[in-house]
């Protein structure tokens, strides 16, 4: 089996030089980026009962699934964290490879998925950032992570609720009406309610620990965390 998406893969490829141009495609993601690293900060700091220093998470183990060009995977390495970013296209490995390298940042690269992932150690923290509704099997992917994570380490999935509130805030007004991400970005139909992705991740031993909503104040054009689920949405599950 793979988790493997081809076609969502040549999409992503496609558009790989883009990947660190802040007013290119991926120009929300930009935006989006420093409330996703505050989050996943704070939430490591807390568990691991970690001092907040300037690099506090050093001896963190990360695995970045999905990791495009290096967007959270450089972060987190200069917080200290020691990263492996992975990514099952080959244009995206390759231009996370040379920006980190053009940033003198130590993180291992690897074209892969988790399933196919030969790696002996497990991690500390795994992130599923804004990956999971563009895989091919959503159960086979959890369960290729979970192997991938240490007892007590923590998951992070952050995905789009599948409501017609998500339809029409992240096709429709996203991709047709603002044009803020290339049309076919995403599809609703792949999108997960938190319901079934807590169901998912409990057949795989991970164990939902907090759930928070992510929404855009268009006024102040800025991401915040909120109690709002019905959109974008990001999770916090232990490893039991």
């Amino acid at each position: 089996m793979s988790s493997v998406n081809k076609k969502e893969i040549e999409k992503f490829s496609r558009m790989a030089t883009e990947w660190w141009d802040p007013n290119g495609k991926f120009k929300p993601l930009h935006k989006f980026n420093p409330i996703r690293i505050r989050y996943i900060k704070e939430n490591i700091i807390q568990n691991f009962k970690l001092k907040a220093k300037k690099r506090p998470l050093q001896k963190i183990n990360i695995l970045d699934i999905g990791c495009g060009g290096g967007l959270l995977s450089e972060p987190m390495t200069r917080l200290g964290a020691s990263v492996t970013g992975i990514d099952a296209s080959d244009k995206n490995i390759n231009i996370a490879k040379l920006h980190a390298k053009k940033n003198k940042l130590s993180i291992k690269y690897l074209c892969s998925s988790p399933e196919k992932l030969k790696i002996k150690k497990k991690f500390d923290v795994i992130l599923n950032m804004e990956i999971i509704e563009h895989v091919e099997d959503i159960n086979f992917f959890i369960r290729s992570c979970s192997k991938l994570l240490k007892k007590n380490g923590l998951m992070f999935v952050a995905t789009l609720n599948k409501t017609l509130k998500s339809y029409v805030f992240a096709i429709i007004g996203a991709e047709y009406i603002l044009r803020w991400l290339p049309i076919g970005t995403h599809e609703w139909e792949k999108f997960v309610t938190p319901e079934d992705l807590k169901s998912i991740l409990l057949k795989n031993n991970l164990k939902l620990d907090k759930l928070d909503g992510m929404n855009f104040n268009i006024i102040k054009d800025e991401w915040s965390v909120s109690t709002d689920t019905s959109v974008n949405y990001i999770a916090k599950f232990i490893k039991v």
